[in-house]
């Protein structure tokens, strides 16, 4: 018993083959008991008016059931992780299946995935891998700075933070989504939480195929939200990382005015110097307070 999230902004080229990949792929491993749930996040294109027809047509020719596949409209654009939450808020099993629907991800690797699942997992990502994936440039370097950045704050491996091919429980999932993002950090979000609430999270390779249709990421604005939910999950979750990394920040600028002072033999620095040290000791007693009165509130 599956539910398959797929949230859709004008993809109107690779929803049909998305959806009919996955009752492909549904059929060939012999799971009888699913549901497509096809978010149309205020799509402008004919999204809507091609997954409606592939229903139609499919119902006619194969005598499928129309009720494992519909579609949920948001009246206007909400954003990526908005339209999984609403599509996991209507999903009638527990197991969660979420996947893009610009066919980037190939649908064959499920069967991978809920194998790895089975076995007791919390959540299981699809790691992407291939020509597709590793990118130079810019969006490389923001990438694998939010990655370790990531991995600092849960203290363990993140091998692919925000792939959107994943699996998950309903149940598990539910108490988090107030928390989660509504935008594409949505995949970043949850696997923070899931870390940092010391869920099992396990990662199986995947291929990652050529996109269809336009790409929606803005590079510098998805990489500082990126960034404030990093911040944000943890600061609920050990809000004293938080403060250990603002407190080390504060050393490093104390530590170059100190430098800057003995070969320049300049005082300003000094004084920065002095004044970012004490800065830095402040911050870390805000953390201390901060983690004991998370811990309070946890009891």
């Amino acid at each position: 018993m599956i539910s398959f999230v797929i949230p859709t902004y004008n993809e109107a080229d690779a929803i049909v083959s998305t959806a009919s990949d996955i009752e492909k792929i549904l059929k060939k491993e012999k799971i009888e008991k699913y549901e497509i749930i096809v978010v149309n996040d205020g799509s402008t294109d004919d999204t809507v008016k091609n997954i409606e027809k592939y229903l139609k047509q499919n119902t006619k020719t194969q005598n499928t059931n129309k009720a494992n596949t519909k579609i949920i409209s948001n009246p206007h654009n909400m954003g990526y992780g908005y339209s999984i939450k609403r599509g996991i808020k209507n999903a009638k099993y527990n197991d969660i299946v979420i996947i893009d629907a610009d066919g980037t991800y190939p649908v064959k690797h499920f069967p991978e995935l809920y194998k790895e699942y089975k076995k007791g997992m919390d959540m299981v990502v699809g790691a992407r891998t291939g020509k597709y994936y590793r990118e130079n440039g810019i969006k490389s370097i923001l990438r694998r700075f939010l990655r370790l950045l990531a991995e600092w704050a849960a203290g363990r491996k993140i091998v692919d933070i925000n792939s959107g091919f994943r699996i998950f429980n309903k149940k598990t999932v539910e108490k988090h989504l107030d928390r989660l993002c509504d935008t594409l950090s949505f995949t970043t979000s949850i696997t923070l939480v899931y870390m940092m609430t010391s869920k099992f999270v396990s990662y199986i390779p995947i291929t990652y195929d050529k996109r269809i249709g336009k790409s929606k990421v803005r590079l510098f604005k998805d990489s500082l939200k990126t960034l404030q939910y990093i911040l944000q999950i943890t600061n609920y979750y050990n809000p004293i990382k938080v403060f250990i990394l603002f407190s080390f920040m504060c050393l490093c600028v104390s530590f170059f005015g100190f430098i800057f002072s003995i070969l320049s033999t300049l005082k300003i620095g000094y004084i920065i110097g002095i004044g970012s040290f004490f800065i830095a000791l402040i911050v870390i007693c805000f953390g201390l307070i901060a983690n004991l009165l998370q811990q309070i509130l946890e009891k």
